[in-house]
């Protein structure tokens, strides 16, 4: 059934479950709240669309649904990287309309609460002197966000990444799990999957790659660049579009969303669905998607990995 038939759609490019479906849920939520000012249906449809690390959504996007303005795409960090890396063929951000970033979480480095490594700086001096011998565990392999978190601190460390020991799993939630049952010594992942298990005391967070120290339980860890590592690594997680949808219908999303992550309740809302404070939208997202595509590339390149 088309989306127009049964109002907007929200196309998550991956499995139910997890922060892309969060994602559209958020917006469900929110766009209930300003629904008098923006006459938006909130009511979005949520359709699963996974393969290919989001290629196969963007393809669809691209050959079936160019100028539909009742479809709303889920993108994510991840996704940003996979486009400058290749992985959506010749594909680049200039090919759709990007619409809004609703939130972000950040890159985290985390030990078990009982390992011998204190700090970042601990950890590192082990990988130094041993950098097969410490299992580190990964959501994905080669190339992947949590591949390359540490992959980039280690080669500021004067680390070569390929020499280091990565163990892969299918997302944040199994390398942590494997951590505390102590099939991997170190892990690289998300914040706000870190929280969780942090409040627990279950794991010891070393560093967290945002520009400055997160609320919460994760107050007390200094971030990679108080220890002398020049690495953030936002997660953003927004929408985008068809290259073909009329600008009136861009627009109208557009300021749905701005009046949306206005509303004095949206903090704690996007709190509550994972995420830390980031609202772009429009121009101003579609600028801030451009450069960090183009600066994931030169990182790619510089680790080897462009196609």
């Amino acid at each position: 059934m088309p989306a127009a038939a049964r109002g907007p759609e929200c196309i998550v490019p991956a499995k139910p479950g997890g922060g892309m479906d969060l994602t559209c849920k958020l917006a469900r939520k929110g766009l209930s709240a300003v629904y008098e000012a923006t006459r938006v249906d909130p009511a979005l449809h949520i359709n699963y669309l996974p393969g290919g690390i989001g290629a196969v959504a963007w393809n669809s996007i691209l050959t079936q649904r160019r100028a539909d303005a009742d479809t709303l795409i889920v993108f994510s960090g991840g996704s940003l990287l996979n486009l400058a890396q290749g992985k959506y063929g010749n594909a680049s951000a200039a090919d759709v309309r990007w619409v809004a970033g609703l939130g972000t979480d950040y890159g985290m480095i985390a030990v078990r609460s009982d390992s011998p490594y204190k700090t970042l700086a601990d950890l590192l001096d082990a990988l130094r002197r041993h950098p097969g011998r410490i299992s580190i565990g990964a959501g994905g392999t080669i190339g992947s966000q949590d591949w390359l978190k540490v992959s980039i601190i280690a080669r500021q460390a004067r680390i070569n990444p390929r020499k280091l020991r990565f163990v892969a799993f299918e997302g944040g939630g199994e390398s942590i799990t494997a951590l505390l049952a102590g099939h991997v010594e170190a892990v690289s992942g998300d914040a706000s999957e870190a929280a969780l298990y942090a409040a627990n005391g279950g794991i010891r967070v070393l560093a967290v790659m945002s520009h400055q120290r997160l609320p919460g339980v994760l107050a007390g860890v200094p971030t990679a660049r108080e220890q002398g590592f020049d690495v953030t690594w936002p997660i953003v997680r927004g929408f985008y579009m068809g290259p073909g949808v009329p600008d009136s219908e861009y627009r109208k999303w557009v300021n749905a969303f701005d009046k949306m992550m206005a509303e004095p309740g949206f903090d704690a809302l996007r709190a509550a669905h994972g995420l830390y404070p980031f609202a772009l939208t429009g121009d101003a997202l579609t600028a801030y998607v451009r450069k960090t595509v183009d600066e994931y590339g030169r990182q790619a390149k510089e680790l080897g990995l462009s196609r």
